[in-house]
C-alpha cells in the first residue's frame, strides 16, 4: 500500500470510531433548517395512505408505500404502476433484523471504509479522447457464475454502466453491484474519468463536476462495442451528477434504456455552499487532496496548486480547481450554470430510479434535499425513499449484498419487460390496421360498404404513452 493509502486508511478508522463514540452527529442542513426537517418526515402519512387508498395498482397523491418502510414518489403513469407492482414483490425490501449496522453513520463507514475484499477480474482498456485525454474503462469478465442468466430476449447481455462517486473511489458496493449483475446476466463496465482509480492525467485538464462530455465518448465507444445490446447505467453518490447531466443534454439520444442513482445528491450547488458534517468533510477533502498529489507539477501551468492543497472545504477546493484557473477564470454562478445536474432535466427520455434514505448524512434531510416536485411531476423520475440506509449503504446481514442492488435489477428487468410487451402490442395494432384497411379496400371493389364492429382506440388501452 503506498503510504497516502495508508495515512487515508488511518483517518477513516479513526473517523469510523469518532463515530461510533457520537451517537448523532449534527449536519449543516438539520442546523440550517431546524426541527422540523427531522428524518423520515416524508412517511409520516403512510400508514394513512395504507388505510385510505383505493386498489393495490392505483395511485393516491404519488406517493405509494412499499414493503419495509419504504415510499414510491413518483406521477402515476402506466410505467410507474409497473415499477409499482414489481417493487410490492421484491423480497428485498422486506424488513431484517435490525443490526449493530443500523445506523446511518455505520451504514455510510462501512461502504467507505471496509476493505472491498476479493472483488471481480476487470480488464482495463483506456479511450482516447478528442481532446487527447484519457478516461478508464474496467469491463467486469469473472468470475462468471454457473448458471448465468440473460437478461435480454434476444440472447444478448445487457450492457450495464457504473459510474463511480465523484471523488473516484471505487467501494464495496460498486463492485458488489458489478459481481451480482454479472450473475444476472449483464456485462458490466465501470467508468473511471481522467486522472481517477489509476487512470492517467496526460492533460492538464480534469472532468468539472457535471460536465457528461467524457461520458458521452464512452457511451459511443461502448454502442461500438456492443450496438445490439441494451444498455443500462447505475451512478453512485455524487457520481449522479455526471449522469443525470449526460441524459438531460443527450435526451432521447443518450442510448440508454433505464438509469438508476444510488444516494445521488441532486441539488448540489447547495450541498457543496452548505458543507457536510465535518468528519465527511475532512474525509472527502482528503482524499482529494491525495488523489490529485500526483499531479501537482503538471496542474501548476492552469491552478494555484499551493492555494489548492490548502483548501478547508469542498466548496473552496472546488472552486479553486475549476473556476479560478490561471488560462480561463469563471464565477461560481457560472460554474453552476453549466454544471448542475438537474440543468436540463425537462429533456432527459429515459426512466430514473432513485434510491435514497431518509437518515441519508452526507446529503442531509430528505425535505430539504430532495426536489420532490420533480418527481411528482416529472413522468420519468422514481424517487424510491428509504427509513434507513446511511448514504449509499443499504446493507443487510453479510454475505448479501446491499439490498438496493437488489432493487435496481429487478426494476431494469420490469422495465426491459415493459418496454417489451409495449413494442409488441404496437407491432400488433400495426398488423391489425394494416389487415382492416385492406378488408375496407376489398369491400369497396365489391360495392359494399364495411362498417368496423368495434372501436380501435377503445378496444386497445395499451396505447396510450407510458409518459402520460
Amino acid at each position: 500500500m503506498p503510504p497516502w493509502g495508508a495515512a487515508l486508511a488511518l483517518f477513516l478508522a479513526a473517523l469510523a470510531l469518532l463515530l461510533l463514540l457520537v451517537p448523532r452527529l449534527q449536519s449543516p442542513w438539520r442546523r440550517a433548517v431546524g426541527a422540523r426537517t427531522l428524518p423520515g418526515a416524508l412517511f409520516q402519512d403512510d400508514h394513512r395512505e395504507v388505510k385510505s387508498g383505493g386498489p393495490a395498482d392505483q395511485f393516491s397523491d404519488g406517493r405509494e408505500p412499499l414493503p419495509g418502510g419504504c415510499s414510491l414518489i413518483c406521477k402515476p403513469s402506466a410505467l410507474a404502476q409497473c415499477l409499482l407492482r414489481t417493487l410490492r414483490r421484491s423480497a428485498a425490501l422486506e424488513t431484517g433484523p435490525r443490526s449493530w449496522l443500523s445506523g446511518p453513520h455505520l451504514q455510510t463507514l462501512c461502504h467507505f471504509v471496509l476493505p472491498v475484499g476479493p472483488g471481480p477480474e476487470l480488464a482495463r482498456e483506456y479511450l482516447q479522447l478528442a481532446d487527447d485525454g484519457l478516461v478508464a474503462l474496467d469491463w467486469v469478465i469473472g468470475p462468471c457464475p454457473r448458471g448465468r442468466r440473460i437478461t435480454n430476449a434476444g440472447g444478448l447481455p445487457a450492457v450495464l454502466l457504473v459510474i463511480p462517486n465523484a471523488w473516484g473511489r471505487l467501494t464495496r458496493n460498486v463492485l458488489g453491484l458489478c459481481l451480482l449483475a454479472l450473475e444476472r446476466g449483464y456485462y458490466p463496465v465501470i467508468f473511471h474519468r481522467r486522472g481517477h482509480h489509476g487512470c492517467p492525467l496526460v492533460s492538464p485538464r480534469l472532468q468539472p463536476f457535471g460536465d457528461p462530455s467524457d461520458l458521452k465518448e464512452a457511451v459511443t465507444y461502448i454502442r461500438f462495442r456492443h450496438p445490439a445490446a441494451p444498455l443500462f447505467a447505475v451512478s453512485e453518490g455524487s457520481g449522479s451528477a455526471l449522469l443525470l447531466s449526460y441524459l438531460g443534454e443527450c435526451g432521447s439520444s443518450s442510448y440508454v434504456t433505464g438509469a438508476a442513482c444510488i444516494s445521488p445528491v441532486l441539488r448540489c450547488r447547495e450541498w457543496f455552499e452548505a458543507g457536510l458534517p465535518w468528519p465527511y468533510e475532512r474525509g472527502f477533502l482528503l482524499h482529494q487532496k491525495i488523489a490529485l498529489s500526483r499531479y501537482a507539477t503538471a496542474l501548476e501551468d492552469t491552478v494555484d496548486t499551493s492555494k489548492l492543497f490548502r483548501s478547508r472545504s469542498l466548496r473552496e477546493f472546488e472552486e479553486t480547481l475549476f473556476c479560478h484557473t490561471k488560462s480561463f477564470p469563471i464565477s461560481w454562478d457560472t460554474y453552476w450554470d453549466r454544471n448542475e445536474p438537474l440543468r436540463d432535466v425537462d429533456e432527459a427520455a429515459v426512466p430514473v430510479l432513485c434510491i435514497c434514505s431518509a437518515d441519508d448524512p452526507v446529503c442531509g434531510p430528505p425535505d430539504h434535499t430532495l426536489p420532490t416536485e420533480l418527481f411528482h411531476s416529472n413522468p420519468y423520475f422514481f424517487l424510491l425513499l428509504s427509513r434507513h440506509g446511511g448514504h449509499c449503504g443499504f446493507l443487510r446481514q453479510e454475505p448479501l449484498p446491499a439490498w438496493s442492488h437488489d432493487v435496481i435489477l429487478e426494476s431494469f428487468r420490469a422495465l426491459t419487460e415493459f418496454f417489451r410487451m409495449e413494442e409488441k402490442m404496437k407491432g400488433l395494432n400495426r398488423r391489425r390496421t394494416s389487415f382492416l384497411g385492406g378488408r375496407r379496400r376489398w369491400g369497396a371493389l365489391q360495392k359494399r360498404e364495411v362498417s368496423p364492429s368495434y372501436n380501435l382506440e377503445e378496444t386497445f388501452s395499451w396505447k396510450r404513452s407510458y409518459t402520460r
